[in-house]
């Protein structure tokens, strides 16, 4: 899977662990120098990164004699490097969304394109409900992925039955609703918060029940026969079957965990809410999940709630779309900062960026910052809640000795909504915290933030009786924030 969140060995895992630091060190050097010593002359580089962990991945599988083998596509699909796999067992497309369009395409419909690239003749693929045109588009992959082969009766024997046309064609169906498995046996309870993980659960139930299928596994209802393509075309994709679901599948949905994923850590009186969500889809299921899940907490009977937004946004993400959902949560403060968890990334190198520099990513930072103050300022009229925000004014230029970067709104008074920039994750958390999760340091207390806003900020974060941090944006972050917040990932 990919990407990790703090530790490179969370990609390669066995039996839902990942592998130990001595494994990684010994597949790692073992592929490298394989390669090392095999490479073409004329073509020197080594394989990047993530072709690189594939191709090591792949051969811990075999090395360590898994008996199935769970690959996540990185990007897209037709091109990825993960899909060299030519008859696999099953192929699943979860629900598609506006991401890496530099890469895959503009429109939902190139994407889905480049999703279906991973079907295989012969082999049974799934996925969820999509917008009509991109079904379209899948069904077209999986129709076009067919071959044919001549099937011989009485090979070799010189008065056999002679030869016929066999056609194999990838079968593509759409995975029922997981509303439909629970007759028999109730409410379905998922490890996994979100309505959208309802979805996913339902193609993980069809994906396992096809593996199951092929171990011999009977009493899981019979994919129905697929039309030739010729009457298939202008016809809805077909409709899997729901099924019993066996005592360990209900189990297996409930116990499923995911780091990263409407995760949610509660640190005494600040509770931190984080979610890789990173495409507007996602973001929208990110905004629906944590407004109903800050919602179910107890009130503070004082009625002192403050509410952060701490983000980041990389590549060729659309940050003013995705920010513009996240106003209606009605932050109280919104934080921005890179994805490096200290300035000083010399003891952190499964989370170094080298195609980032620190320079570039607060740029980002800052056009983000701008951006939230905008919206703001369009938002007032629309929505009562918000009192009219300041401008923004200058920028703070950075601490010598601390680098602290601040940008707010110059204001002699506690302000909604004021936006901030740090130069790190950590930093930013222990803004945020104010000594108050034993995780973090406290930040320092005398001279650190010296802008009214940032320290008026401090009074109301030290004094309110719950704060709630939604963390989201890029998987990168999250992971970084894990890494401060729960110290024994590092391990």
């Amino acid at each position: 899977s990919s990407p990790h969140l703090v530790q490179v060995r969370e990609r390669i895992r066995i039996n839902g662990q990942p592998i130990s630091k001595d494994l990684f060190n010994k597949y790692f050097w073992l592929v490298y120098n394989r390669l090392e010593e095999t490479k073409d002359p004329a073509h020197s580089s080594m394989p990047a990164y993530f072709r690189f962990l594939t191709i090591m991945a792949f051969h811990v599988f075999l090395q360590e004699k898994v008996d199935l083998a769970v690959v996540e596509v990185g990007i897209g699909g037709t091109y990825d490097c993960t899909n060299i796999v030519r008859t696999p067992v099953v192929c699943g497309v979860s629900s598609l969304g506006i991401d890496h369009t530099s890469i895959l395409g503009d429109t939902m419909e190139k994407i889905a394109w480049q999703k279906g690239g991973i079907f295989k003749p012969g082999v049974p693929a799934f996925t969820v409900a999509q917008p009509e045109r991109p079904l379209e588009v899948l069904r077209e992959r999986a129709q076009e992925r067919k071959v044919s082969c001549w099937w011989g009766c009485g090979w070799g024997v010189p008065h056999g039955r002679g030869l016929s046309l066999l056609s194999l064609q990838c079968s593509l169906y759409l995975c029922p609703e997981l509303d439909d498995f629970e007759e028999g046996c109730g409410a379905l309870e998922l490890g996994l918060a979100g309505a959208h993980q309802r979805s996913n659960a339902a193609l993980a139930l069809q994906l396992a029940r096809t593996w199951l299928q092929r171990r011999g596994c009977q009493g899981l209802g019979e994919l129905k026969e697929v039309r030739p393509s010729s009457e298939l075309l202008g016809r809805p994709v077909p409709l899997a079957p729901a099924f019993r679901l066996p005592d360990a599948m209900i189990q297996g949905l409930r116990d499923t965990e995911w780091l990263g994923r409407t995760q949610v850590l509660s640190h005494g009186p600040v509770t931190w809410y984080l979610d890789g969500a990173h495409t507007t889809s996602s973001i929208q299921a990110c905004v629906r999940w944590f407004r109903q899940a800050a919602l179910s907490q107890d009130k503070p009977q004082d009625g002192s709630e403050v509410r952060v937004l701490l983000f980041n946004a990389t590549g060729d993400r659309d940050t003013a779309a995705l920010l513009k959902l996240l106003v209606s949560c009605h932050f109280d403060y919104a934080v921005f900062c890179p994805n490096f968890t200290e300035v000083s990334l010399a003891n952190n190198a499964d989370q170094q960026n080298f195609n980032v520099t620190l320079e570039n990513a607060l740029t980002r930072c800052l056009e983000n910052q701008q951006t939230w103050t905008r919206l703001l300022e369009e938002k007032v009229g629309q929505d009562p809640w918000l009192p009219s925000p300041p401008r923004v004014g200058g920028l703070l230029q950075p601490t010598p000795t601390r680098g602290s970067l601040l940008l707010v709104p110059p204001a002699p008074r506690p302000l909604n909504s004021p936006a901030l920039v740090f130069p790190c994750l950590a930093q930013a958390l222990r803004w945020v915290a104010q000594g108050r999760d034993p995780h973090l340091a406290a930040p320092v207390a005398s001279g650190a933030h010296p802008h009214p806003a940032a320290s008026s900020g401090a009074v109301l974060l030290r004094e309110a009786a719950a704060v709630h941090v939604l963390v989201t944006g890029s998987l990168h972050l999250v992971g970084g924030a894990l890494r401060l917040l729960v110290p024994a990932l590092s391990q």
